[in-house]
């Protein structure tokens, strides 16, 4: 933080900007959620989705704080279902957001350089389908609804890929324009 010459206090320029990114964040992994919800992919197991969101998610774990990149997935589950959704879509996103968000930044922090964007997403592509299953599982009251599992295991690999490709666009991009690790 810059300090004010004339009062001598810091100035919260950075403050903003990082509240400004996080909310620009928030706002695009909304936007991704809803154009997802919206568009028929017609998959073999039920919720079976593109994780357009996890593009954002992966990004702002790059990019920011494991502080700050957790509030995006918070704010943006919470916006998201109270907005589009429902408590059910709710539980389905906060527990694969949260459970993809743990795994990716855990990846990321443990095998720094190790392993590719793209190999960290479809692990968080994983977590986030163990995620929504297990609550699945819990809701519904019944372990049978597993079975699915490896048929979201072997979408997940695809999707990962696609969103890794994408967040790593995207953080070329912020980079270039002088979003970069300034927040952490």
């Amino acid at each position: 933080m810059a300090i004010n010459e004339k009062t001598g206090t810091k100035s919260n320029t950075n403050k903003t900007r990082i509240l400004v990114f996080i909310s620009v964040l928030v706002a695009q992994g909304m936007i991704l959620s809803f154009i997802e919800s919206m568009l028929p992919i017609p998959f073999i197991a039920p919720g079976a989705k593109l994780g357009l969101a996890n593009i954002i998610t992966l990004s702002a774990i790059y990019l920011l704080t494991f502080k700050q990149a957790t509030a995006v997935v918070l704010l943006r589950v919470i916006l998201t279902a109270a907005t589009f959704g429902s408590l059910s879509s709710f539980l389905y996103s906060f527990s694969g957001g949260v459970l993809s968000l743990l795994v990716m930044a855990a990846v990321l922090k443990v095998f720094k350089g190790e392993i590719s964007l793209i190999g960290v997403s479809v692990m968080g592509a994983v977590a986030h389908n163990l995620g929504q299953l297990f609550v699945a599982a819990l809701i519904i009251r019944n372990i049978l609804i597993l079975t699915y599992l490896p048929i979201l295991l072997i979408v997940a690999v695809p999707t990962g890929i696609f969103v890794g490709v994408v967040a790593r666009i995207l953080i070329k991009y912020l980079e270039r324009i002088n979003i970069n690790r300034s927040y952490r």
